[in-house]
């Protein structure tokens, strides 16, 4: 009853042990490839030393700026002075004729645009109640000037 029996599987030696597969421990390779991409990463934006610059041409010299036509609408620029008073260009307007008189201006100009301007001694409230009688007229556009402009 102790008689051992033997399979024979084909395989030489008469084992059942499986075969060794080789393979790649891929550690260092991915630790070489992510040294690299940081090398290149800091190193790329210093190769690039070029600045592109878009230079207006110059003028040629028998060219004469052309007049302006006398279609040119002059700029109508609203003005608070230190003293509070109102101004349209030059012209000194009252309160209650200010919504009235920037609506009559704009009547007949195709540009709807109202430069205004505050003397840096004026009240924040004087100009921002000059500056609403403005936005009622319906105005498309209303600029604030940063800069002194001549007015006509």
């Amino acid at each position: 009853m102790g008689a051992d029996l033997q399979v024979n599987t084909g395989k030489r030696g008469g084992s059942k042990r499986s075969a060794v597969q080789p393979s790649m421990n891929v550690t260092p390779l991915v630790d070489v490839v992510l040294v690299l991409l940081i090398i290149f990463m800091v190193i790329t934006p210093m190769l690039v030393k070029q600045l592109s610059v878009n230079v207006p041409t110059k003028p040629e010299d028998d060219k004469v700026a052309e007049p302006a036509s006398p279609d040119d609408e002059p700029q109508i620029v609203l003005r608070v002075d230190r003293a509070g008073l109102a101004y349209i260009n030059k012209l000194q307007v009252p309160d209650e004729h200010l919504n009235v008189r920037l609506k009559r201006v704009f009547a007949a100009r195709a540009d709807q645009t109202l430069f205004f301007d505050a003397d840096d001694d004026v009240p924040f409230e004087r100009a921002l109640a000059v500056l609403d009688i403005a936005r009622g007229t319906g105005l498309a556009t209303i600029a604030v000037l940063t800069e002194p402009v001549s007015v006509q």
